[in-house]
C-alpha cells in the first residue's frame, strides 16, 4: 500500500474509535462531526478491507483486524506528535551535549579557554570538541562533521551560512624583549632588513591571514623561520633579532608567558573580525542556540 494515498487523518479517526467505541463519542473527541466520524469509518473500511468496528447491541466491537492495529496505528500517532511538538528546552546543569568547533589556536586562546572554564561549573554535560583550522569549513560545517567554525569575515565572503559577530582586532609587530635591533619605534627599514617568523596551519591549510596580506603586497620580507601555531611564534623570537605578527587582543597572554615587545607595524596590515559561523538549520535547536549564546557572551568582553 502506497502511503501517499493514505490520509492520516483516517488513523487518527481510527484510533478515538478505538477508545471510544462509538461514532458520537469519537467525533467529539477528535473534534468532528457525526456525520464526519461515520464517514471516515466508511473509509477506513474500504482502505483496510475490514469492517473493523460491528455492531453489537449498543456498542461497537472491534474485528480482530481493528485489534491487530489498535497498538501499531497508536504508536504511530505518539511517535508523529512527539516529532512535531515544540523542541525541548536545554537544562545545560543536566542535559548532555557534544559540539565540535574549528577554530585557530589563537581563538582558542581567547574564547574556547574561558568557555571550558565556564562549562565546567555551569554545564558539566556539555562537551566541547575542537577541531585545528580548515581550510574547507563550509563543507564540513554543511556536512555535519563539525558544529561551529570560528574564522574572520575577511577570508569568508559571500559564504551562505549564519553567523555572529565575535570581536575584531588588529595586527602588532613582536619581538624578543631583548632584541639589539630595535627599540620602542619599529622603522620601516629595521622592519625590512630583519629576519621574519611566519606561522601557518601546515601543509594544505590555511596561513595566517596577514602573511597572505603581506605576500600579495610584495613586501620584501626575509622569511626565516615558519611554525604552525601563532602561540609558538613569541616563544621562539627570545635570543634573537626576528620579528613576527600577533593580534593585538592576545597581548596581554603572550606577555605573560613570553619576554616580548609589541610594536606598532611600520607597513599596513589589515584588520581582523573574527566570526562565529554555523548551519542555519540549527537555528531553532535549543542546545545550539545555547552554546551559540554562552561563546557569545565571552566574545563580549574582546570586541572594544
Amino acid at each position: 500500500m502506497e502511503l501517499s494515498g493514505v490520509d492520516l487523518n483516517l488513523l487518527v479517526a481510527f484510533d478515538a474509535l478505538m477508545q471510544e467505541r462509538s461514532v458520537t463519542r469519537a467525533a467529539g473527541r477528535i473534534g468532528l462531526s457525526q456525520p464526519g466520524m461515520s464517514n471516515a469509518l466508511a473509509r477506513l473500511r474500504k482502505l483496510t478491507g475490514d469492517p473493523l468496528l460491528v455492531r453489537e447491541g449498543p456498542a461497537l466491537v472491534p474485528t480482530p483486524r481493528a485489534q491487530a492495529l489498535r497498538q501499531p496505528v497508536r504508536d504511530a500517532l505518539t511517535l508523529i506528535r512527539g516529532a512535531l511538538e515544540p523542541r525541548p528546552s536545554f537544562d545545560p546543569a543536566r542535559d548532555r551535549a557534544t559540539f565540535t568547533v574549528s577554530c585557530s589556536d589563537y581563538s582558542l586562546l581567547m574564547l574556547i579557554g574561558p568557555l571550558v572554564r565556564h562549562l565546567a561549573t555551569a554545564a558539566p554535560a556539555v562537551t566541547i570538541r575542537v577541531l585545528p583550522r580548515t581550510p574547507d569549513a563550509v563543507r564540513l560545517i554543511r556536512d555535519g562533521d563539525i558544529d561551529l567554525a570560528i574564522e574572520p569575515a575577511e577570508i569568508m565572503p559571500e559564504v551562505a551560512l549564519a553567523s555572529a559577530r565575535l570581536w575584531a582586532d588588529r595586527w602588532l609587530c613582536c619581538v624578543w624583549e631583548g632584541n639589539s635591533v630595535v627599540g620602542d619605534h619599529l622603522t620601516l627599514e629595521a622592519y625590512l632588513e630583519m629576519g621574519h617568523l611566519v606561522y601557518s596551519m601546515g601543509r594544505g591549510q590555511p596561513v595566517s591571514m596577514v602573511d597572505e596580506h603581506l605576500a600579495r603586497s610584495l613586501v620584501p620580507r626575509r622569511i626565516e623561520f615558519t611554525v604552525e601555531s601563532f602561540l609558538l611564534a613569541p616563544f621562539l623570537l627570545e635570543g634573537t633579532d626576528l620579528v613576527t605578527v600577533v593580534p593585538e587582543k592576545a597581548a596581554p597572554f603572550l606577555r605573560r608567558t613570553a619576554a616580548v615587545r609589541l610594536l606598532e607595524s611600520p607597513v599596513p596590515l589589515p584588520s581582523i573580525t573574527e566570526m562565529l559561523w554555523w548551519h542555519p538549520r540549527h537555528d531553532a535547536d535549543p542546545a545550539h542556540t545555547w552554546i551559540r549564546t554562552r561563546v557569545a557572551e565571552i566574545a563580549t568582553s574582546l570586541d572594544d
